[in-house]
C-alpha cells in the first residue's frame, strides 16, 4: 500500500499553540487529487499510567470541558515545543502527582485521527512510581488523585467511567500490558 501525498497546505485558522486548521491538497495512490482536505494541527501529548511499588495505579477523577460529569483519567499533558516525549512524560508525572518512576515502558504513539490529524498521543507506563515532592497544581480542571488496583481500574473502564478516547486507550493498553507481563 502507498501513502497519500500532500501536494499543498494552506493555513485557514490559527488560534495559537493549541489549534490550527489547514486545508490540504492531497494526491491518492491512484493519482486522484482531493482538494480542501481538512487537517487539524494540535500539539502532541503524553499519557502516563503510573504503577506504585504496591501495584496500585495512580489515576485521577477529574472534570474536562468536553466531558459531562467527571471521568477517570491518567496523568497527561502536552509536549512543550522541542520536548522529547519521555521527558514530557516524566515532567507530567512529577508535576501532577509529585512522583518519579524507576522504570518507563513506552507503549507507542497514536494519532488522534487517522485522516484529519489533531496531534498524537505518546503512551507510557511508569513502574515503581513513588512520591518525591508535592504536586504542582496548575491545571484548569479539578482533579482528585486515586489509587486503584488493576481489577478496580478495569471495572471502572468497563463501566464507562473513563470518558475520553485517549484515556480509554491508555488505561486499556496499560492494563493489557500489565496483565501479560
Amino acid at each position: 500500500m502507498q501513502q497519500w501525498k500532500t501536494l499543498k497546505k494552506e493555513l485557514i485558522l490559527n488560534l495559537g499553540r493549541f489549534l490550527k486548521v489547514e486545508k490540504h491538497t492531497i494526491q491518492l495512490p491512484d493519482g486522484k487529487i482531493l482538494y480542501d482536505w481538512p487537517w487539524v494541527v494540535s500539539p502532541d501529548y503524553v499519557l502516563v499510567l503510573p504503577v506504585t511499588e504496591n501495584k496500585k495505579l495512580l489515576l485521577f477523577h477529574q472534570t474536562k470541558y468536553a466531558v459531562e460529569g467527571t471521568s477517570l483519567a491518567p496523568v497527561g499533558g502536552y509536549l512543550e515545543p522541542g520536548e522529547d516525549a519521555l521527558a514530557a512524560a516524566k515532567r507530567e508525572l512529577k508535576e501532577e502527582t509529585g512522583c518519579e518512576a524507576a522504570e518507563w515502558i513506552r507503549l507507542g504513539n497514536c494519532p488522534n485521527n487517522g485522516n484529519h490529524g489533531g496531534g498524537s498521543g505518546n503512551l507510557f507506563i511508569a513502574l515503581h512510581a513513588r512520591k518525591v515532592s508535592e504536586p504542582i497544581i496548575d491545571d484548569l480542571e479539578e482533579m482528585e488523585l486515586v489509587e486503584l488496583t488493576l481489577e478496580e481500574a478495569e471495572k471502572k473502564l468497563m463501566q464507562g467511567e473513563v470518558k475520553v478516547m485517549g484515556w480509554m486507550t491508555m488505561i486499556a493498553m496499560g492494563l493489557l500490558y500489565l496483565k501479560n507481563s
